[in-house]
């Protein structure tokens, strides 16, 4: 199982503001649900409530909610209390390529672990006032692809789509 992590950033560092996305850009939102389609999506409780209701659960894929709280459900959901629960509950049902998609803090856990094998970056290229951060990577990531996008009428900000793998 090749364990990926699937995030949008800043050139802060910034991926969000009081629990939401800061931009629109519908490109790299098809590209989210393009590549997490029909494996298991990891994330934290407040990212899963941060998806607007109508979205959520995400279709087509397993949405696998990480919580401290042993209560909380989450309808059509399977819920855990940690990233390594998670990633067991993927290999399990089979998912050779699960994603972490967030928030911050899973992010961070799952780095920090050496959990994560490949990393599907999309930098936005502008600064941002946020309060959730992604965390600086290390040396031991190398890029493997880069597709670059620039700014049109539905993208306010140049972005690239960028590929890492642990060297």
């Amino acid at each position: 199982m090749k364990v990926s992590l699937i995030v949008a950033v800043a050139n802060n560092g910034v991926i969000g503001k009081d629990n939401d996305l800061i931009w629109h850009l519908p490109k790299d939102m098809g590209f989210f649900k393009e590549t997490t389609l029909g494996h298991h999506v990891i994330m934290g409780r407040k990212n899963f409530e941060s998806i607007p209701e109508r979205f959520r659960p995400l279709p087509n894929r397993t949405n696998v909610i990480i919580t401290r709280n042993s209560d909380y459900k989450a309808e059509g959901c399977v819920v855990v209390n940690s990233v390594e629960q998670a990633l067991e509950v993927a290999k399990q049902n089979g998912d050779i390529q699960p994603f972490i998609i967030g928030g911050g803090q899973i992010y961070k856990l799952a780095l920090e672990n050496n959990l994560v094998d490949k990393i599907y970056l999309t930098k936005v290229h502008h600064t941002f006032d946020g309060d959730t951060f992604f965390p600086e990577l290390n040396n031991e990531w190398k890029e493997v692809n880069k597709t670059v996008n620039k700014a049109d009428e539905k993208h306010a900000y140049d972005y690239d789509f960028i590929t890492l793998e642990r060297n």
